[in-house]
């Protein structure tokens, strides 16, 4: 199980510091938590992961029951142990690659507003309506396996009993995660399952691991209350909040100010699948304790790196400041580092031009570095809003 201590505070926001205690060691937050899909960051060792100061990963389910299977990393001593990685772990339960197979196969899209996606129109998902891949019941979700074609089926038993397996810290209540443009009456059907299925997530646990419930409800006030009140009165050891949280930043401050108050004060909060860098700042003054995002891993694969506003980067290969498109051949002249304001190994001893040269080329290894540097970065950045909540500044 898990203990979670508030250490302070803020008197300027809803922004706290925290610590969590779990089986495999402490994690302060707010913490930002990197994705490692299938007990791995690409490009990097777990002791490589360490020295970004990394302090917990989230792993996900239903691409590990695929492969290699859950009864694998049972066997090889759960997914700490399979990975060698000794610090905390989260799994999430593979309710949103159901929606990924589904409506966001359907559609097109992710799970947040049609607005991330140009030249997408959202449409409106009614009441009943079923995407074409993925049949949804009272009992759980059946598709088919991208992989080989094989007939699957996910509920809240299947999805625990499969998280069990895995071993990890923290587990996550099997739910439906909504596509953007659901109608209210859509929602309404598919929050009140998802808190059916809650109920029936925790019935099925038999472990001594922890098991955080997930808050829906999309975009509406309403829908988000119930979906927070109805989870937080359940025997969980903390929440998740899932879903699409809004169309703009306005949107997602609404939607965190409806969700936070309502839920128990004592147990840490996690926001799914979140966490661009103009995002942070919001998402932790809301309340957020932990959050899980793709960007730093995602764009370093694809040769962009953040950077500071400080690193006096500009012109030629730099988007907008803040991001470094590696891609861009002007970097081959680039003999400085990443970020000069940045204490990661790879600023310290890479040159631009370098990883310019790596990521042109289709190197694996300029992925890595990229990965390794934006890790860095953004635990760098949180653990400076930890020192702010600290010193009563945010």
């Amino acid at each position: 199980m898990i203990e979670f201590s508030v250490l302070k505070k803020s008197k300027k926001s809803a922004a706290r510091l925290g610590v969590l205690k779990t089986p495999h060691g402490e994690v302060l937050t707010p913490a930002i938590v990197p994705v490692a899909t299938l007990a791995a960051i690409k490009g990097l060792r777990s002791d490589e992961i360490a020295a970004t100061k990394t302090q917990l990963l989230i792993s996900n389910t239903y691409h590990l029951h695929l492969q290699p299977g859950e009864k694998i990393v049972k066997a090889g001593g759960g997914i700490n142990k399979f990975m060698n990685w000794p610090k905390p772990t989260m799994t999430d339960s593979g309710g949103f690659q159901v929606f990924s197979l589904g409506f966001g196969h359907d559609l097109g899209v992710g799970k947040f507003s049609i607005k991330y996606y140009p030249g997408k129109v959202e449409k409106a998902i009614e009441k009943g309506h079923q995407p074409s891949n993925v049949k949804m019941t009272e009992e759980g979700v059946h598709f088919r396996s991208p992989m080989n074609g094989e007939e699957l089926f996910l509920s809240p038993e299947t999805s625990i009993a499969i998280q069990q397996q895995l071993g990890a810290d923290i587990m996550y209540a099997f739910d439906e995660c909504p596509p953007p443009g659901a109608t209210h009456d859509y929602m309404k059907q598919s929050l009140a399952r998802t808190h059916r299925w809650a109920k029936r997530s925790l019935d099925a646990r038999t472990s001594k691991q922890a098991m955080y419930g997930i808050v829906q409800g999309a975009n509406f006030e309403d829908l988000r209350k119930d979906g927070a009140r109805t989870i937080s009165k359940m025997d969980f050891d903390g929440f998740g909040i899932g879903g699409d949280i809004g169309k703009s930043k306005e949107e997602s401050r609404k939607i965190l100010k409806w969700v936070i108050p309502l839920l128990d004060q004592k147990r840490p909060r996690h926001l799914l699948g979140m966490g661009h860098p103009e995002d942070i700042e919001l998402i932790i003054k809301g309340g957020v304790d932990t959050f899980d995002c793709t960007v730093p891993t995602h764009y370093a694969r694809r040769g962009i790196a953040f950077v500071s506003k400080a690193s006096g980067i500009r012109g030629a290969g730099v988007p907008h400041e803040g991001r470094v498109d590696f891609n861009k051949a002007a970097l081959l002249k680039d003999k400085g580092p990443i970020d000069a304001s940045c204490e990661c190994m790879v600023c310290q001893k890479y040159q631009r031009n370098y990883i310019a040269h790596l990521i042109r080329a289709k190197e694996i290894t300029g992925g890595a570095l990229l990965t390794f540097h934006n890790l860095f970065f953004f635990n760098t950045y949180v653990e400076k809003m930890r020192e702010k909540i600290a010193k009563g500044l945010l």
